[in-house]
């Protein structure tokens, strides 16, 4: 099996390697045929690797498949850990990936850069394969960066547009804020475990627990709650937890396929699995997970209610990533890991969904996102609109669909959570399944149902879009409606008892999984809760807002400007960044460079001394008068001066 795990991220390498430096040889149809021979080899070996891990029980695989280096004892070296958590995760990254790259040859039909384009989403899956795959910090860490660097080039990947370039240096720039704090928690990893080691830092988590370290001002911090916040301000960043989040709504700006990729199966979810990879680390620290659970909080409800105000269909989309990203990360600060990659898995098939249904609108569309111009697609556009359908039905958690079990589960964990800020969650939880319900519908709305708003000729261009673009619509909607019935085995079960470690203390999901028996009782008890209610009551307020009323939207907005000004600004969180930190740095730059560069460097040391050489070459010139009698002065002054040295001496 080594073998096979080996070539599993190795084909995509290979793939963005010969379709990036010979895609001009290989034309535009080689590029695709590689790209996609690579990642449908990836995905049927990944299923093979699950079939093998999962179905017939095999061991972990935890071993080392090169040394780079070793230095003080400390082993830097490239290898895999394939568990449970690991197999599932390959098996959505590839899946994910898989029907990308068959939707690009639609959507990227026309672009000039289509074999870069396929180069660049296979470097970014090989990168997320690598990440999922480390058995130590030092790979994590790459793969971490790899995906990051990838997404900067796929977000400005129409390096024309500004608005482009602003957007991948803006995900560059916040993802380095929490990369910082990243790799700081990994330094403090190495210090005190003596290792990079997953296995054996999980061996030393216990004696780091009882250690403690002085940050500043002499107080003292357990060292694993220091490392796991530094550790989880990293997955702040990539997986756009507030107030890191601001990069993801403009990583928008990429082609719509990157925005699927990013948001459904790899750079977004790092972060997520990062921490349920760590959890031996998580569960000693109580601060760090009521820490998690309040900044999941905060994403979830907040983050919601800027999708209800967005007219870029993607940027609806984009905001529920976010949305749902806080429903995750609320998990992992309850200890519910195993809910947290639920919703992860499923949230892969319905985002992936929704976002190449929404690029598949606007290609129909001749390239126009702002939902005020779309309106009755449905009769012209029936596999986008029902698959649509089924993404929003599955984002909202309708009853039978995957997110259905995998929300329920989040939401009903929460409840068994015993921490501080449970409950403040729990309330912002079920706000934001409203909040979801009202946006995706608005959505949904807008774009298939309400009039008819686009251009005459728009209108007579509508048609269904293309095979290659309809078909990867069509297998994704298969999971979106199914993947969730497997929710107690890997939610309930045991399924990732070799993966993930929960405390007895933290075990909400054994609470929560003793309240009922099979999909009929997790129904029951779900009906008995309010969230499908609150779902259907998000559902009914769009219907009647975008479709039997349609001018309340506009007068709500006209009743309430200041709050619409608010959300319209993104809670000026941008302000807060361009104006206060940027705004701060260029003005302590600036004090700097005066102070330093022009009065310290350029006028004391630099010129200063240029002047002082000046001023004493001058005052020597006055002495060289060429006149013979000033000197034959100076000679005698000089012995006037010698003799009564001499004089004075002998008297003491």
């Amino acid at each position: 099996m080594e073998k096979i795990y080996l070539a599993i991220p190795l084909l995509l390498l290979f793939s963005a390697v010969v379709t990036g430096l010979f895609g001009r040889y290989i034309g535009r149809v080689g590029a695709h045929r590689i790209a996609i021979l690579g990642v449908l080899t990836s995905f049927i070996l990944s299923i093979v690797v699950i079939k093998h891990i999962i179905f017939d029980g095999a061991p972990v695989y935890n071993e080392t498949v090169y040394v780079w280096m070793v230095s003080g004892g400390v082993r830097f070296e490239i290898g895999f850990l394939i568990d449970e958590l690991t197999a599932l995760m390959m098996g959505v990254v590839t899946f994910v990936s898989f029907m990308v790259h068959i939707y690009t040859i639609g959507y990227m039909n026309d672009d000039p850069g289509y074999q870069r384009f396929f180069s660049y989403i296979a470097l970014f899956t090989f990168s997320m394969l690598m990440l999922v795959m480390s058995n130590n910090f030092l790979q994590l860490f790459f793969g971490w960066e790899a995906v990051g660097l990838v997404s900067y080039l796929l977000i400005g990947f129409w390096y024309q547009r500004e608005t482009a370039i602003l957007a991948n240096l803006k995900a560059f720039l916040i993802n380095r804020v929490g990369d910082f704090g990243f790799l700081l928690g990994i330094a403090v990893v190495l210090v005190y475990a003596g290792s990079l080691d997953y296995a054996e830092v999980f061996a030393n988590s216990g004696s780091m627990a009882s250690q403690t370290i002085s940050i500043f001002w002499g107080a003292e911090w357990d060292v694993i709650t220091v490392i796991t916040i530094l550790l989880f301000i990293g997955a702040m960043g990539k997986s756009a937890q507030f107030p890191l989040h601001v990069w993801l709504p403009d990583s928008m700006e990429g082609p719509t396929p990157i925005s699927a990729l990013i948001h459904a199966a790899t750079m977004v979810t790092a972060g997520i699995f990062m921490v349920a990879r760590m959890s031996p680390l998580y569960e000693l620290s109580e601060t760090t997970l009521g820490f998690i659970l309040v900044i999941g909080s905060i994403t979830a409800l907040f983050m919601g209610f800027l999708g209800l105000i967005q007219h870029d269909i993607k940027r609806v989309v984009a905001y529920s990533t976010l949305s749902q990203l806080g429903y995750m990360t609320v998990a992992l600060g309850a200890s519910a890991y195993g809910a947290a990659i639920f919703h992860l898995m499923t949230h892969a098939f319905f985002k992936a969904l929704l976002f190449l249904a929404a690029g598949s609108v606007i290609i129909a569309m001749h390239h126009e996102q702002d939902m005020r111009r779309m309106g009755g697609l449905k009769k012209y556009m029936p596999i986008t609109h029902w698959t649509s359908l089924i993404g929003c039905l599955a984002l909202i958690g309708f009853p039978f669909f995957s997110g259905f079990f995998s929300k329920d589960s989040i939401i009903g964990a929460v409840q068994y959570s015993e921490l501080g800020a449970a409950n403040i969650a729990y309330v912002a939880l079920l706000a934001g399944v409203f909040v979801t319900a009202l946006y995706s519908f608005r959505m949904y709305f807008l774009v298939f149902h309400a009039g008819e708003r686009m251009d005459e000729h728009t209108r007579s261009h509508l048609r269904e879009t293309p095979w290659v673009v309809t078909l990867p619509l069509i297998l994704l909607a298969v999971p979106s409606v199914f993947s969730g019935f497997v929710f107690e085995p890997v939610v309930f079960g045991e399924f990732f008892d070799r993966s993930i470690y929960v405390a007895d203390s933290h075990n909400v999901l054994a609470g929560l999984g003793s309240t009922f028996e099979g999909i009929g009782g997790f129904v029951s008890h779900a009906l008995a809760g309010p969230v499908v209610y609150l779902a259907l009551a998000g559902v009914v307020t769009a219907y009647l807002i975008y479709i039997v009323k349609p001018q309340f939207a506009a007068d709500m907005q006209q009743q309430f400007p200041f709050l619409y000004k608010i959300m319209d600004n993104k809670y000026y969180m941008d302000y807060l960044y361009l104006n206060v930190f940027a705004g701060a740095g260029r003005i302590t730059g600036r004090v700097l460079w005066k102070l330093g560069d022009v009065i310290a460097i350029d006028g004391f040391v630099v010129n200063g001394s240029a002047r002082v050489v000046g001023w004493f070459s001058a005052a020597l010139r006055r002495l060289q008068t060429g006149y013979l009698y000033h000197y034959a002065f100076a000679m005698i002054a000089g012995m006037m001066v010698l003799v009564s040295m001499f004089v004075i001496k002998g008297l003491l």
